[in-house]
């Protein structure tokens, strides 16, 4: 058997021994299997990359109104490459602390194009891996999109789409407000197939009152997408992953998603929300005037939550990626998100977002 100290292991997947795993999870499997099985397990993740912008302003965008561009021409080439450094170690890192190996799959926003994409995976920590790439340009007004990456050895697309998302003016309805698409992916993790609905959800800009019908109208569309899927497919395993600019209590999660906090008796076409449990301890991935939020969470349909069975993969932890390294370590933000642009310049940091992330695991 691999060990996950191994530096030679190549491999997509790997098999663990059931103890091995953590005990402080949200999520634990709760069968009767004996501590000698086997399993297989792989981290599925989400992460805002905050403002991953390029440095050339392209003329068919508003991408002049990304931090980087306020930085001085002759030094963004080597402030981008560093954004790019930061992002790639921490997707390295996310889930590696058990798997030994960076994420499967990972849904990310806040990025502008496939081409900085293609830096993050092609760089130095993450090139051996050999991540693919789903992008879709969107017509968001600041130019950012959503994108999945994947490991091509254990993720196989099938089939992908962005859906568009439209919105409109609160007091002129003629005049349309652009926002991101949401990207539905379907493929094969291991041969199973599994469906991912990547989400960026429209900000608070102009007050959490004010702009909520925005969310709300983009959870009608994700619930559109997830209730299409369940229609064709009533035992899809659906994960629903992404900043959502909104926490598990808003009305967007809770009323229109109807995402519950107990993964018991859900109902097949239900999202359980894992990510609620952490919130009401006061975890989060966002912080705000000393207050910490969870805007950033990974939704799964009941059949990922069935602890009696794990011939095929099931959810087994779900957290929030928070290292020391990802906090700021000093002044009147110490310990919030060390992210990566303020007043006007490069901190040295990484996202305003932490990301967060799920095991699945399956028997050998």
């Amino acid at each position: 058997m691999a060990t996950l100290s191994s530096k030679k292991f190549t491999c997509y997947w790997i098999i663990i021994y059931f103890l091995v795993l953590g005990c402080s999870s949200t999520e634990k499997a709760t069968n009767n299997t004996s501590g000698s099985d086997e399993f297989l397990i792989n981290t599925v993740a989400f992460y805002n990359l905050e403002n991953l912008f390029d440095t050339k302003n392209d003329p068919d965008k508003f991408d002049e109104a990304s931090p980087i561009m306020e930085i001085a021409e002759g030094e963004r080439e080597s402030i981008y490459k560093k954004k790019v450094a930061n992002m790639a170690k921490v997707i390295a890192d996310i889930g590696s602390e058990t798997t030994g190996l960076p994420p499967a799959v990972i849904g990310v926003c806040e990025v502008e194009n496939f081409k900085v994409l293609q830096d993050v995976v092609n760089d130095k920590r993450l090139s051996a891996y050999n991540y693919g790439i789903i992008h879709y340009n969107s017509p968001d007004a600041r130019s950012i999109d959503v994108a999945l990456l994947y490991q091509k050895r254990v993720f196989q697309p099938i089939h992908s789409k962005a859906h568009e998302l439209v919105l409109y003016d609160d007091t002129d309805r003629s005049k349309r407000k652009y926002t991101r698409d949401q990207l539905h992916v379907k493929g094969k993790l291991d041969g199973e197939d599994i469906h991912f609905i990547v989400n960026h959800w429209p900000s608070r800009s102009g007050g959490e009152k004010r702009s909520r019908p925005n969310r709300v109208n983009a959870a009608k569309l994700t619930k559109k997408i997830k209730d299409s899927i369940l229609t064709h497919e009533p035992y899809a395993k659906i994960m629903v992953m992404g900043d959502f600019n909104d926490g598990p209590y808003n009305e967007s999660i809770k009323g229109v998603l109807e995402a519950k906090e107990s993964s018991e008796d859900l109902r097949l076409t239900d999202l359980y929300n894992p990510f609620e449990k952490l919130h009401k301890k006061g975890v989060g991935t966002i912080a705000w005037r000393d207050t910490w939020d969870v805007f950033d969470m990974i939704l799964v349909t009941k059949s990922l939550t069935d602890k009696d069975d794990y011939s095929s993969y099931k959810l087994y932890q779900a957290n929030i990626f928070n290292p020391y390294y990802l906090q700021n370590p000093k002044g009147r933000y110490k310990g919030y998100p060390y992210r990566a642009f303020a007043d006007g310049g490069f901190t040295g940091g990484y996202s305003d977002h932490f990301p967060v992330y799920l095991y699945l695991i399956k028997k050998k």
